[in-house]
């Protein structure tokens, strides 16, 4: 009678326990996380469409700074259409990823390019508001128009580069032997992309409200020192002046 080899037992043992974990029984709280993750979905996709919708329908937003609101939209409707469903997924089976390396990589730089395209135009209108306020006789809508669409095209741009590039070697993004995907956690990657999709976009915003501050404090101090002399004290003088 011959035996069992000790290397199939550990490995069958090893292999109904991973796909116990992959298949678990879900607690009513696994559920109730879940149907608020699917709902959140469904609400970020409807309404982020809705937004498209009002604005290609409604020819007064057919202009600046819409076109980049617009961009925003398009972005959250892709992370909610694309990333999000795959998220979703992804929970129903512990964190971890069982459907190949070819839908990881183009989950992953989904994600990356749709969270940076949606933080960059944050940016791009950030600067558009302060070009406009600060500049409001040279920003005419014809140089709106242009520079917002040069904004958006960078935008895209940008953000395409940042998240492409572990496609190309920059880094892993798929363990086969873990079942994990995740951002490529290549040193020289993580620096490159949290600088261009986090850091430097903050940085721009936080200067460019610092300035729209000081502009309007500006303007509101200015106010303040062309008073207008109250009505009560012009008749005063006036009723002074015809008694002498």
């Amino acid at each position: 009678m011959t035996q069992p080899n000790v290397t199939d037992l550990s490995a069958n043992t090893s292999g109904g326990s991973e796909s116990g974990n992959l298949y678990r029984p879900f607690s009513v709280f696994s559920v109730l996380t879940l149907t608020l993750l699917a709902m959140l979905v469904v609400a970020t996709f409807v309404w982020n469409l809705l937004v498209l919708v009002t604005i290609l329908r409604v020819r007064t937003f057919h202009r600046v700074p819409h076109n980049l609101v617009a961009s925003m939209a398009i972005s959250d409707v892709m992370v909610a259409g694309l990333v999000m469903p795959l998220s979703l997924v992804r929970e129903l089976y512990g964190r971890r990823w069982i459907l190949g390396r070819a839908l990881c990589q183009v989950w992953i730089s989904c994600d990356v390019l749709c969270c940076t395209a949606s933080i960059w135009n944050v940016t791009a209108i950030a600067l558009d508001r302060y070009w406009s306020i600060t500049r409001h006789l040279e920003y005419t809508l014809k140089t709106r128009k242009r520079i917002s669409n040069v904004m958006i095209g960078l935008t895209w741009v940008l953000s395409s580069v940042i998240s492409l590039s572990p496609l190309f070697g920059w880094g892993e993004t798929y363990s086969e032997d873990s079942l994990t995907c995740q951002v490529s956690q290549e040193p020289s990657y993580t620096v490159f992309s949290t600088f261009g999709a986090f850091y430097l976009p903050l940085c721009v915003v936080l200067f460019v409200y610092w300035k729209i501050y000081k502009a309007a404090k500006f303007r509101i101090g200015s106010r303040k020192t062309n008073t207008i002399t109250p009505m009560a004290e012009v008749i005063e003088s006036s009723v002074q002046d015809a008694g002498s």
